[in-house]
Protein backbone atom coordinates (compact mmCIF):
# COMPACT_ATOMS: atom_id res chain seq x y z
CA UNK A 1 0.00 0.00 0.00
CA UNK A 2 1.18 3.50 -0.76
CA UNK A 3 1.24 6.02 2.04
CA UNK A 4 -0.22 9.52 1.84
CA UNK A 5 2.03 12.51 2.26
CA UNK A 6 2.84 11.82 5.91
CA UNK A 7 6.46 12.89 5.90
CA UNK A 8 9.03 11.91 8.50
CA UNK A 9 9.76 14.44 11.22
CA UNK A 10 6.33 16.04 11.04
CA UNK A 11 3.73 16.96 13.64
CA UNK A 12 0.00 16.33 13.57
CA UNK A 13 -2.95 17.64 15.58
CA UNK A 14 -5.50 15.39 17.30
CA UNK A 15 -9.21 16.18 17.26
CA UNK A 16 -11.09 15.00 20.33
CA UNK A 17 -14.78 15.10 19.50
CA UNK A 18 -15.59 14.31 23.16
CA UNK A 19 -14.77 17.73 24.48
CA UNK A 20 -16.20 20.38 22.13
CA UNK A 21 -19.04 20.67 19.63
CA UNK A 22 -18.27 19.72 16.02
CA UNK A 23 -18.30 23.31 14.71
CA UNK A 24 -15.75 24.44 17.29
CA UNK A 25 -13.56 21.47 16.45
CA UNK A 26 -13.72 22.40 12.77
CA UNK A 27 -12.43 25.84 13.77
CA UNK A 28 -9.60 24.33 15.81
CA UNK A 29 -8.68 22.10 12.88
CA UNK A 30 -8.49 25.03 10.48
CA UNK A 31 -6.39 26.95 13.01
CA UNK A 32 -4.08 23.94 13.43
CA UNK A 33 -3.50 23.73 9.70
CA UNK A 34 -2.74 27.46 9.47
CA UNK A 35 -0.38 27.08 12.43
CA UNK A 36 1.66 24.56 10.44
CA UNK A 37 0.54 21.14 11.61
CA UNK A 38 1.08 18.56 8.85
CA UNK A 39 -1.77 16.12 9.53
CA UNK A 40 -5.05 15.80 11.42
CA UNK A 41 -5.96 12.77 13.54
CA UNK A 42 -9.53 12.08 14.64
CA UNK A 43 -10.61 10.08 17.71
CA UNK A 44 -13.47 7.65 17.02
CA UNK A 45 -15.74 7.11 20.04
CA UNK A 46 -19.38 6.36 20.81
CA UNK A 47 -19.23 7.37 24.49
CA UNK A 48 -16.86 10.15 25.53
CA UNK A 49 -14.06 9.67 28.04
CA UNK A 50 -15.78 12.13 30.39
CA UNK A 51 -19.34 12.98 31.32
CA UNK A 52 -19.04 16.56 32.59
CA UNK A 53 -19.61 19.07 29.76
CA UNK A 54 -19.08 16.29 27.21
CA UNK A 55 -20.32 16.04 23.66
CA UNK A 56 -19.80 13.28 21.08
CA UNK A 57 -19.91 13.50 17.30
CA UNK A 58 -19.73 10.67 14.80
CA UNK A 59 -16.11 10.80 13.71
CA UNK A 60 -16.53 9.73 10.07
CA UNK A 61 -19.21 12.31 9.35
CA UNK A 62 -17.18 15.01 11.06
CA UNK A 63 -13.99 13.90 9.28
CA UNK A 64 -15.64 14.12 5.86
CA UNK A 65 -16.74 17.69 6.61
CA UNK A 66 -13.26 18.59 7.87
CA UNK A 67 -11.59 17.09 4.80
CA UNK A 68 -13.73 19.42 2.69
CA UNK A 69 -12.82 22.52 4.68
CA UNK A 70 -9.18 21.79 5.50
CA UNK A 71 -7.43 20.86 2.28
CA UNK A 72 -4.10 19.32 1.29
CA UNK A 73 -2.96 17.68 4.53
CA UNK A 74 -3.71 14.02 5.49
CA UNK A 75 -6.46 12.97 7.89
CA UNK A 76 -6.46 9.71 9.84
CA UNK A 77 -8.54 7.99 12.50
CA UNK A 78 -6.83 7.39 15.84
CA UNK A 79 -8.46 4.98 15.95
CA UNK A 80 -11.46 3.13 14.52
CA UNK A 81 -12.17 -0.25 16.15
CA UNK A 82 -13.32 -2.82 13.55
CA UNK A 83 -14.31 -5.41 16.11
CA UNK A 84 -18.02 -5.11 17.02
CA UNK A 85 -20.02 -1.98 16.27
CA UNK A 86 -18.31 -1.46 12.92
CA UNK A 87 -18.27 -4.28 10.38
CA UNK A 88 -14.96 -4.20 8.47
CA UNK A 89 -16.71 -4.30 5.08
CA UNK A 90 -18.63 -1.13 5.94
CA UNK A 91 -15.40 0.50 7.10
CA UNK A 92 -13.82 -0.37 3.74
CA UNK A 93 -16.81 1.11 1.92
CA UNK A 94 -16.91 4.29 4.02
CA UNK A 95 -13.18 5.01 3.81
CA UNK A 96 -13.09 4.04 0.15
CA UNK A 97 -15.76 6.68 -0.42
CA UNK A 98 -13.70 9.27 1.44
CA UNK A 99 -10.65 8.36 -0.60
CA UNK A 100 -12.61 8.58 -3.86
CA UNK A 101 -13.58 12.16 -2.96
CA UNK A 102 -10.43 13.40 -1.18
CA UNK A 103 -7.68 11.23 -2.65
CA UNK A 104 -4.69 9.85 -0.80
CA UNK A 105 -5.17 12.16 2.16
CA UNK A 106 -7.15 9.50 4.03
CA UNK A 107 -5.51 7.12 6.53
CA UNK A 108 -7.44 4.33 8.24
CA UNK A 109 -6.12 3.91 11.77
CA UNK A 110 -7.51 0.81 13.52
CA UNK A 111 -7.22 -0.68 16.99
CA UNK A 112 -8.75 -3.14 19.43
CA UNK A 113 -11.03 -0.51 20.97
CA UNK A 114 -12.43 0.30 24.39
CA UNK A 115 -15.45 -1.01 26.25
CA UNK A 116 -17.03 2.45 26.42
CA UNK A 117 -17.67 2.32 22.66
CA UNK A 118 -18.98 -1.23 22.39
CA UNK A 119 -20.86 -2.21 25.56
CA UNK A 120 -23.46 0.61 25.23
CA UNK A 121 -24.55 -0.95 21.93
CA UNK A 122 -25.30 -4.27 23.59
CA UNK A 123 -22.05 -6.15 23.01
CA UNK A 124 -20.19 -8.19 25.60
CA UNK A 125 -16.64 -6.99 26.13
CA UNK A 126 -14.26 -9.60 24.67
CA UNK A 127 -10.85 -10.59 26.00
CA UNK A 128 -7.76 -8.90 24.61
CA UNK A 129 -6.90 -12.05 22.66
CA UNK A 130 -10.32 -12.08 21.01
CA UNK A 131 -10.16 -8.40 20.18
CA UNK A 132 -6.74 -8.90 18.58
CA UNK A 133 -8.06 -11.83 16.54
CA UNK A 134 -11.08 -9.78 15.46
CA UNK A 135 -8.87 -6.91 14.35
CA UNK A 136 -6.63 -9.20 12.29
CA UNK A 137 -9.67 -10.70 10.55
CA UNK A 138 -11.02 -7.20 9.92
CA UNK A 139 -7.79 -6.01 8.31
CA UNK A 140 -7.69 -9.12 6.11
CA UNK A 141 -11.28 -8.43 4.99
CA UNK A 142 -10.55 -4.78 4.19
CA UNK A 143 -7.44 -5.78 2.19
CA UNK A 144 -9.31 -8.44 0.22
CA UNK A 145 -12.29 -6.22 -0.55
CA UNK A 146 -9.83 -3.61 -1.78
CA UNK A 147 -8.17 -5.94 -4.28
CA UNK A 148 -10.55 -8.79 -5.13
CA UNK A 149 -13.98 -9.24 -6.72
CA UNK A 150 -16.94 -10.91 -4.95
CA UNK A 151 -15.12 -12.01 -1.84
CA UNK A 152 -16.08 -15.00 0.30
CA UNK A 153 -14.64 -15.06 3.79
CA UNK A 154 -15.38 -17.49 6.60
CA UNK A 155 -13.51 -16.47 9.71
CA UNK A 156 -13.91 -17.11 13.39
CA UNK A 157 -15.79 -13.82 13.84
CA UNK A 158 -16.69 -12.38 10.42
CA UNK A 159 -18.28 -13.79 7.27
CA UNK A 160 -18.56 -12.46 3.73
CA UNK A 161 -20.74 -13.98 1.03
CA UNK A 162 -19.80 -12.79 -2.46
CA UNK A 163 -19.20 -9.30 -1.12
CA UNK A 164 -17.93 -6.80 -3.66
CA UNK A 165 -16.81 -3.20 -3.31
CA UNK A 166 -17.53 -1.32 -6.51
CA UNK A 167 -15.01 1.38 -5.60
CA UNK A 168 -11.75 -0.30 -4.65
CA UNK A 169 -9.91 1.74 -2.02
CA UNK A 170 -6.12 1.79 -1.74
CA UNK A 171 -6.07 2.66 1.93
CA UNK A 172 -3.00 2.86 4.10
CA UNK A 173 -3.90 0.98 7.30
CA UNK A 174 -2.14 1.97 10.52
CA UNK A 175 -2.58 -0.42 13.44
CA UNK A 176 -2.52 0.83 17.03
CA UNK A 177 -1.03 -0.92 20.02
CA UNK A 178 0.59 -0.50 23.42
CA UNK A 179 2.30 -3.89 23.80
CA UNK A 180 4.48 -6.26 21.79
CA UNK A 181 1.70 -8.50 20.45
CA UNK A 182 -0.13 -5.60 18.77
CA UNK A 183 3.16 -4.08 17.62
CA UNK A 184 3.98 -7.36 15.87
CA UNK A 185 0.50 -7.39 14.31
CA UNK A 186 1.14 -3.86 13.01
CA UNK A 187 4.45 -4.92 11.48
CA UNK A 188 2.87 -7.96 9.87
CA UNK A 189 -0.44 -6.57 8.61
CA UNK A 190 -0.16 -2.78 8.71
CA UNK A 191 1.37 0.05 6.73
CA UNK A 192 1.96 1.95 9.96
CA UNK A 193 1.95 1.65 13.74
CA UNK A 194 0.27 4.03 16.20
CA UNK A 195 0.92 4.18 19.92
CA UNK A 196 0.44 6.69 22.72
CA UNK A 197 2.65 8.15 25.46
CA UNK A 198 4.80 5.05 25.96
CA UNK A 199 8.07 5.08 27.96
CA UNK A 200 11.10 5.49 25.71
CA UNK A 201 12.75 2.23 26.79
CA UNK A 202 9.52 0.30 26.21
CA UNK A 203 9.39 1.68 22.68
CA UNK A 204 13.05 0.90 21.91
CA UNK A 205 13.33 -2.47 23.62
CA UNK A 206 9.83 -3.92 23.19
CA UNK A 207 7.62 -2.21 20.62
CA UNK A 208 10.05 -1.50 17.80
CA UNK A 209 11.63 -4.99 17.89
CA UNK A 210 8.13 -6.50 17.76
CA UNK A 211 7.22 -4.36 14.73
CA UNK A 212 10.47 -5.47 13.08
CA UNK A 213 9.68 -9.14 13.74
CA UNK A 214 6.18 -8.80 12.31
CA UNK A 215 7.45 -7.00 9.23
CA UNK A 216 10.21 -9.56 8.68
CA UNK A 217 7.69 -12.42 8.77
CA UNK A 218 5.94 -10.90 5.75
CA UNK A 219 9.09 -9.91 3.88
CA UNK A 220 8.63 -6.22 4.69
CA UNK A 221 11.17 -3.67 5.84
CA UNK A 222 10.90 -2.14 9.31
CA UNK A 223 11.84 1.24 7.86
CA UNK A 224 8.79 1.15 5.57
CA UNK A 225 6.35 0.84 8.48
CA UNK A 226 5.33 4.37 9.50
CA UNK A 227 5.78 4.81 13.24
CA UNK A 228 3.38 7.29 14.81
CA UNK A 229 2.80 8.29 18.41
CA UNK A 230 0.42 10.52 20.33
CA UNK A 231 1.84 13.06 22.76
CA UNK A 232 -0.63 14.52 25.26
CA UNK A 233 -0.02 18.16 26.15
CA UNK A 234 -1.48 20.95 28.23
CA UNK A 235 -0.33 24.55 27.97
CA UNK A 236 -1.20 27.75 29.77
CA UNK A 237 0.81 30.73 31.02
CA UNK A 238 -0.45 29.69 34.46
CA UNK A 239 1.13 26.26 34.92
CA UNK A 240 -1.34 25.32 37.67
CA UNK A 241 -4.19 25.81 35.20
CA UNK A 242 -2.35 23.60 32.70
CA UNK A 243 -1.90 20.87 35.31
CA UNK A 244 -5.50 21.05 36.47
CA UNK A 245 -6.77 20.80 32.91
CA UNK A 246 -4.47 17.82 32.30
CA UNK A 247 -6.28 15.92 35.07
CA UNK A 248 -8.69 14.67 32.40
CA UNK A 249 -5.81 12.45 31.24
CA UNK A 250 -6.03 10.44 34.46
CA UNK A 251 -8.28 7.76 33.01
CA UNK A 252 -5.86 7.26 30.14
CA UNK A 253 -2.87 7.20 32.49
CA UNK A 254 -4.18 4.27 34.49
CA UNK A 255 -5.11 2.20 31.37
CA UNK A 256 -8.08 0.77 33.28
CA UNK A 257 -10.56 2.21 30.81
CA UNK A 258 -8.55 0.64 27.95
CA UNK A 259 -8.67 -2.86 29.39
CA UNK A 260 -11.64 -3.24 31.77
CA UNK A 261 -15.38 -3.41 30.92
CA UNK A 262 -16.04 0.18 32.02
CA UNK A 263 -18.44 1.94 29.66
CA UNK A 264 -20.10 4.68 31.72
CA UNK A 265 -18.33 8.05 31.25
CA UNK A 266 -19.35 8.99 34.79
CA UNK A 267 -17.27 6.09 36.10
CA UNK A 268 -14.35 6.73 33.75
CA UNK A 269 -14.26 10.34 34.90
CA UNK A 270 -13.64 9.26 38.49
CA UNK A 271 -10.30 7.74 37.44
CA UNK A 272 -8.92 11.25 36.94
CA UNK A 273 -8.47 11.57 40.69
CA UNK A 274 -5.99 8.68 40.70
CA UNK A 275 -3.28 10.65 38.89
CA UNK A 276 -0.90 13.15 40.53
CA UNK A 277 0.54 16.38 39.19
CA UNK A 278 4.00 14.80 39.24
CA UNK A 279 2.84 11.88 37.11
CA UNK A 280 1.23 14.23 34.62
CA UNK A 281 4.26 16.48 34.19
CA UNK A 282 6.65 13.52 33.90
CA UNK A 283 4.73 11.59 31.25
CA UNK A 284 3.09 14.37 29.25
CA UNK A 285 4.07 17.83 28.03
CA UNK A 286 2.26 19.79 30.73
CA UNK A 287 4.03 23.11 31.06
CA UNK A 288 3.91 26.86 30.51
CA UNK A 289 7.36 26.70 28.89
CA UNK A 290 7.45 26.00 25.11
CA UNK A 291 10.92 24.50 25.50
CA UNK A 292 9.45 21.69 27.62
CA UNK A 293 7.08 20.82 24.77
CA UNK A 294 9.95 20.91 22.27
CA UNK A 295 12.07 18.64 24.47
CA UNK A 296 9.32 16.00 24.77
CA UNK A 297 8.82 16.01 20.99
CA UNK A 298 12.56 15.80 20.31
CA UNK A 299 12.86 12.77 22.58
CA UNK A 300 10.19 10.97 20.58
CA UNK A 301 11.78 11.78 17.22
CA UNK A 302 15.17 10.64 18.53
CA UNK A 303 13.55 7.40 19.68
CA UNK A 304 12.62 6.65 16.09
CA UNK A 305 9.07 7.87 15.58
CA UNK A 306 8.37 9.29 12.13
CA UNK A 307 5.36 11.39 13.05
CA UNK A 308 3.97 12.72 16.33
CA UNK A 309 0.47 14.05 16.79
CA UNK A 310 -0.32 16.43 19.61
CA UNK A 311 -3.42 15.87 21.75
CA UNK A 312 -4.07 19.05 23.70
CA UNK A 313 -6.16 19.17 26.86
CA UNK A 314 -5.19 22.78 27.49
CA UNK A 315 -7.59 25.06 29.38
CA UNK A 316 -7.63 27.40 26.37
CA UNK A 317 -7.11 25.58 23.08
CA UNK A 318 -6.51 28.70 21.02
CA UNK A 319 -3.70 29.76 23.37
CA UNK A 320 -2.08 26.35 22.94
CA UNK A 321 -2.40 26.48 19.16
CA UNK A 322 -0.92 29.97 19.08
CA UNK A 323 2.03 28.88 21.23
CA UNK A 324 2.67 25.94 18.89
CA UNK A 325 2.37 28.24 15.86
CA UNK A 326 4.90 30.73 17.16
CA UNK A 327 7.29 28.62 19.26
CA UNK A 328 7.15 24.87 18.67
CA UNK A 329 6.32 24.33 15.00
CA UNK A 330 8.87 26.88 13.66
CA UNK A 331 11.59 25.06 15.59
CA UNK A 332 10.83 21.74 13.87
CA UNK A 333 10.14 23.33 10.48
CA UNK A 334 13.66 24.78 10.61
CA UNK A 335 15.08 21.29 11.17
CA UNK A 336 13.34 20.01 8.02
CA UNK A 337 15.29 22.44 5.81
Amino acid sequence: MKSPELKKGTLGYACDLDKVDPITMLDYTATAKKAGFDAIWVFDHFHPWHHTNAVESHSWIWMTTALERVTQIPFGTAVTAPILRYHPALIAQAFGTMQAIYGRRVILGVGTGEAMNEIPLGYAWPSMDERRERLIEAVKIIRRLSTEEFVNFSGKYFTLKNANLYMKPDLPIYIAGMGPKMAEVAGKFGDGFITSNQPIQHVKNVLFPAIKEGARSEGKEFENIAKVTELDVSYDEDVEKAIQSAKRLGSSFTHIAHTDPISDPREIEKLDEMVTAKQLTERYAVSNNPDDHIKKIEQLFHTGFDHIYIYSVSPNENKCLEMYRTKVLPYFKALEK
